[in-house]
């Protein structure tokens, strides 16, 4: 008879912090550089604003305001560089899921926003709202991801005008952790900020002093932000919640096909996202983020994982630091399978990621395809890494009793340590027991079927979703959330069809 399974032994909930000094690529002389020339690039060349109260809002501080090109001067980039607190609380529904975002705190998000999702049982597929919820309850289930995420798959098999609404509300109810809310529609922002209202339960003013959501702002790079991505700058400072401005620069692309040009132009539309933020008001929480990478050249497709990546996410925490803000960066990869390029790339992106001093590490868990697709066994192996990067990041402890000097005096010259007290007091907790990675010998892995890192990664994420516990909610909030969700979706949600 085949032995009952074991429950998932997964770290304990817990934030990392990083305990390294972050890494930098460029010296003191050349980061200035990069920030005069991006102060140059708003100056001269400005930004396209389709958004008409973003370009108001702008022109009333005393920018440049020519149709929809706004050109901003470093005054008004100084000015709001002295407002955004460098380091905040992030409000989850329960408490005991609040996140520290800045410093040197960690926070780790899973994959959002592919339209697209796959597994090894069934393929690559359309996402669909039982997907979506799949990834949701993942992200609740693992301890080492901070976040209940954005729409990790979309849900394609919903209206797109009511789509929000029931991937929010599952949200709300499938997980206790911070949400992501959706900008790409004032109907969306605020419907989302609504349900997250509800489910913690609190009055709209203490929603105004406590952030409790956060939106990610993809400007048009190049040098473009369109209405509904303003909208949300705009609207999320007022409302207190937290603004990612990350700019899309691809070198060769949409930047500059050198590295130092798209770190240039990346940092321009940042400072350029900030700007607006801070003069819709002044000390709303706001997040640096960084996503330069360059193409394949030979195809035009994005690269993820590449050495240029890894350099940009590190110049990028150089910047964000040198600004006192939270730095955004994210886990990717471009592989279209779970295979040695989709690992390799990911430990690349990670570290640099990491030691870029990344403060909310998006596409965590579960990013493929470079985002067209959120992988169910691709978010297992990811899981295996993040707990091995937190891992990594504990501090060593060195004492009388670590140092082991009675350990060595008892074993002597010669010896081994296997039976020593202090390894039998300490055999079953001392390493890291990996999730995925297999440590047996050749005979005893192939005596166990030869299994592969893809196969145990399908059977974790099964494992995972049968052993998850949906988390307590008050039926009230429940009810409450439900009827706003069923007015919503009578009323029409955000209106799609002209």
């Amino acid at each position: 008879m085949e032995s009952a399974k074991q429950p998932i032994n997964q770290l304990p909930w817990g934030q990392p912090q990083l305990t390294l000094e972050p890494s930098r690529v460029l010296s003191g002389d050349h980061l200035e550089s990069i920030h005069l020339e991006s102060l140059r690039v708003l100056e001269e060349i400005g930004m396209d604003m389709t958004y008409p109260e973003a370009r108001e809002i702008l022109g009333r501080a005393g920018a440049s305001v020519k149709g929809d090109r706004v050109r901003i001067g470093r005054e008004i980039v100084e000015q709001a560089l002295k407002t955004p607190p460098s380091e905040f609380t992030f409000h989850a529904r329960n408490p005991a899921r609040d996140i520290r975002i800045g410093g040197k705190w960690i926070a780790f998000a899973p994959v959002g926003g592919p339209p697209n999702c796959s597994d090894l049982d069934r393929g690559r597929r359309p996402g669909t709202l039982e997907d979506c919820g799949n990834f949701v309850k993942l992200s609740q289930f693992f301890n080492t991801v901070h976040t209940a995420g954005g729409a990790s798959v979309d849900a394609l098999d919903v209206h797109a005008s009511i789509r929000h609404l029931h991937i929010t509300r599952n949200k709300m109810v499938y997980s206790d952790k911070v949400p992501f809310a959706s900008s790409t529609g004032r109907h969306r922002l605020f419907d989302a900020i609504e349900i997250v209202r509800l489910a913690r339960g609190i009055s709209q003013e203490q929603l105004l002093t406590e952030p409790s959501t956060y939106t990610v702002i993809n400007t048009n790079s190049p040098l473009k932000l369109d209405g509904p991505m303003a909208m949300g700058i705009i609207e999320m400072a007022r409302m207190n919640q937290i603004c990612v401005v990350t700019p899309f620069t691809l070198a060769g692309a949409m930047a500059p096909i050198t590295l130092a040009g798209a770190v240039v132009e990346q940092n321009a539309e940042a400072l350029a996202g900030l700007s607006l933020s801070q003069l819709a008001n002044p000390g709303a929480p706001f997040v640096y983020g960084g996503f330069t990478s360059n193409v394949d050249m030979k195809s035009g497709a994005p690269a993820f994982g590449t050495p240029e990546y890894m350099k940009a996410c590190i110049i990028g925490g150089q910047l964000a630091r040198r600004y006192k803000l939270p730095y955004r960066t994210s886990n990717t990869n471009a592989a279209n399978s779970v295979d040695a390029q989709a690992a390799y790339e990911s430990v690349f992106s990670l570290w640099g990621a990491i030691m870029g001093g990344g403060n909310i590490i998006q596409h965590a868990a579960g990013w493929m395809e470079g985002g067209l697709v959120a992988s169910y066994e691709k978010f297992a192996l990811d899981i295996d890494l993040l707990q091995m990067v937190t891992e990594f990041l504990k501090p060593l402890e060195v004492s009388k009793d670590t140092m082991g000097f009675d350990a060595i005096m008892e074993v002597g010259p010669g010896g081994h340590f296997f039976g020593a007290r202090q390894t039998m007091e300490r055999y079953s907790t001392a390493f890291y027991t990996p999730l995925i990675s297999d440590w047996r010998n050749f005979p005893q892995w192939e005596a166990a079927g030869s299994p592969q890192a893809h196969q145990k990664a399908n059977a974790l994420w099964k494992q995972a979703l049968a052993e998850y516990e949906t988390p307590y909610l008050e039926p009230s909030r429940l009810e409450s959330i439900d009827a706003f969700v069923a007015r919503r979706v009578e009323q029409g949600g955000e209106p799609t069809d002209f």
